[in-house]
């Protein structure tokens, strides 16, 4: 069973079996998605079984001679509607099976973001069609097995204004670096000198969550998988149709990239709150806008 699986509902599944009925179920009146056609006949289906507004079981497989559905594989997916991220994205094969990860050069993260592609079969579909692949825009998103709430860092609007201007300056700055530019690196690495002076200053009288109001830092030895602080957007309280357990959807700006987090409702600590900080480890999905609407699924 996928860890994630508790993430959007299925807490109270305690086996592998129970999960594979459940998903027969499902597949049944799942919507299709998307479909994989070699030899002008369809090969792979990737159907979606949606539980809550925006989240459900994306089951991959074929479709066999008697009209039943035999699935090769399955993940728990969320979808957001924010554009995350415009940045340069390259798409690379998993060793295991013919999933895709992404990988973003996003200066605002300050690392190559890997996440979990959740169109792959499109991506597959256009490939062998000979269709356009170049990724125009990443919407992400994130399932969270674990989080708490921090209160936000007080500032004024002031404040709160330089420090968009600082971001956005440092933005420019890294892209600039990115190019080769000398005095963009010469600046960045004083920043960073000055940076550390600073925390190391303020941490022998200040707590940690005050200085450090937004992080997203690799967590654990699976490269898509994070630990994040971000600043809570807007919160949806949603439930899975099949197990009543409840679901929120946190809308989370972190590192001024803004994305989808999805959680279990019994895995927070704390009551989230537009305003408030949300902490936890997320697998990390992307979905990829190819900018051209001529899929047939």
């Amino acid at each position: 069973m996928h860890k994630f699986m508790r993430t959007i509902g299925f807490g109270g599944c305690d086996s592998d079996l129970e999960m594979d009925k459940i998903m027969r179920k499902l597949a049944k009146t799942a919507s299709k998605t998307a479909v994989l056609e070699r030899n002008d006949h369809p090969t792979l289906y990737d159907l979606r079984a949606e539980l809550a507004p925006g989240m459900g079981i994306a089951m991959i497989g074929q479709m066999t001679e008697k009209g039943t559905f035999k699935r090769e594989y399955a993940f728990p997916y969320v979808t957001g509607s924010d554009i995350s991220s415009t940045a340069e994205c390259s798409i690379q094969r998993h060793a295991e099976r013919e999933t895709y990860a992404g990988l973003l050069d996003e200066y605002r993260v300050g690392i190559s973001l890997i996440f979990y592609m959740t169109n792959s079969i499109e991506y597959r579909s256009r490939r062998s069609k000979r269709l356009p692949v170049l990724a125009k825009n990443i919407c992400l998103s994130g399932l969270a097995s674990q989080g708490k709430i921090l209160l936000p860092v007080k500032k004024t609007p002031k404040q709160a204004e330089d420090l968009k201007q600082a971001a956005r300056k440092r933005g420019s700055l890294l892209e600039a670096a990115r190019r080769g530019d000398e005095h963009a690196i010469e600046t960045l690495t004083v920043e960073d000198m000055d940076l550390y002076s600073m925390v190391t200053r303020r941490i022998i009288k200040e707590d940690m969550y005050s200085i450090i109001e937004t992080s997203f830092m690799p967590s654990g030895i699976e490269c898509d998988q994070y630990s994040i602080i971000g600043n809570i957007l807007s919160v949806n309280l949603v439930e899975n149709e099949l197990t009543k357990e409840e679901i929120y959807r946190l809308r989370v700006e972190c590192n001024d990239m803004v994305f989808t987090v999805a959680i279990n409702k019994a895995d927070l600590l704390g009551e989230p709150a537009p305003g408030r900080r949300f902490k936890g480890q997320i697998w990390m999905q992307g979905l990829v806008d190819f900018g051209v609407n001529d899929m047939l699924c």
